[in-house]
């Protein structure tokens, strides 16, 4: 297990155990976390699993993909350098204390 958090930009946060083999995306879906959509199930293709992982700790998450940058491109709200989508950082140990800021909302407004 990994403990992750998830920071919104209200200031409030959900710090949740994620099993070892899952990902970001995953363990906030399951737990019921509050800004994390992840309408295509984690197929990488809709974009509302989108968050900011700090630049200090680009080191612990895997490589971004060539597509997983495309798809970053359509996101809500627009991307930044530290853009990643939950669905492609799968969690191992070394994830244990990581904290992801989740953008204002993940679809657009209506």
């Amino acid at each position: 297990m990994a403990k992750i958090t998830y920071s919104r930009t209200d200031g409030t946060s959900d710090t949740v155990d994620v099993p070892v083999g899952s990902t970001v995306m995953r363990g906030a879906v399951l737990n019921g976390v509050r800004g994390v959509v992840g309408e295509c199930g984690g197929a990488g293709q809709c974009g509302t699993c989108h968050v900011f992982v700090d630049a200090g700790d680009a080191d612990r998450v895997t490589p971004l993909h060539p597509l997983e940058s495309e798809v970053l491109d359509t996101t809500a709200v627009p991307r930044r350098p530290t853009s990643r989508l939950g669905c492609q950082i799968p969690v191992g140990e070394e994830l244990d204390s990581l904290e992801v800021k989740l953008p204002d909302y993940q679809l657009p407004p209506v």
